[in-house]
């Protein structure tokens, strides 16, 4: 089966969006500011502002922190990993969905309910913990030149992400984005690689729009 493309997942993240009561609100921000606009705007879409705002500092982590820090592992397994994430909000309020599957290098499929069911694969290789999602097929890009040459003057716009092409299951091309992390980072460090990730995916949508064939599925 083919795999659905990243503009189907940002019509289903905008859709929710809207269902939510939230607006959309364009902001500048310095590069190095990146990750606490990120938490702020992941607290400002909450009615709980004000106690919710004391929790960050200034690196945009504050208290969960330490908490990560208090209940971190030294290096991460599958299954490590699994455990817990199922013990995370984001899994236990409904905002995602994960689950393992099995095969010659286990994956965890991570579901983002907010981001319209948008899949993430998390892979744990030696030292590393590769997020991974398929962004569009070859066959959706209406100028192939055009596009790489995009992407390779702007992926650097998305922190903490890169775009790849790959061939998945159907030995067809995709241009996957993906980022990597150490296996031994904190909990709350890869919770932030799986949100940033997500939230690229929607961005790079968005900011690749002209390339691809059905433009109406970013508007």
């Amino acid at each position: 089966m083919k795999a659905k493309s990243s503009a189907y997942y940002q019509r289903e993240y905008r859709k929710r969006l809207r269902e939510q009561g939230l607006v959309k609100k364009e902001v500048w921000i310095l590069p190095e500011h990146t990750k606490l606009m990120s938490a702020y705007e992941k607290r400002l879409r909450t009615k709980s502002l004000d106690s919710d705002l004391q929790e960050f500092d200034q690196a945009g982590v504050g208290v969960m922190t330490l908490k990560a820090a208090e209940s971190g592992v030294n290096v991460w397994t599958t299954e490590s990993l699994l455990d817990a994430l199922r013990k995370e909000e984001l899994v236990k309020e409904g905002a995602a969905q994960v689950e393992l599957i099995d095969g010659v290098e286990p994956t965890l499929l991570i579901v983002m309910k907010e981001y319209g069911d948008l899949p993430i694969f998390l892979t744990i290789s030696g030292e590393q913990i590769i997020a991974e999602a398929v962004l569009w097929s070859v066959d959706e890009v209406n100028d192939l030149a055009g596009f790489n040459d995009a992407v390779l003057r702007t992926h650097k716009y998305f922190p903490l992400s890169t775009i790849s092409l790959d061939k998945l299951g159907d030995d067809e091309e995709y241009y996957q984005m993906f980022g990597a992390l150490s296996s031994s980072s904190l909990l709350m460090n890869v919770l932030f690689e799986i949100e940033v990730l997500a939230n690229n995916v929607i961005q790079a949508t968005e900011a690749y729009s002209e390339y691809l064939k059905v433009t109406k599925a970013a508007s």
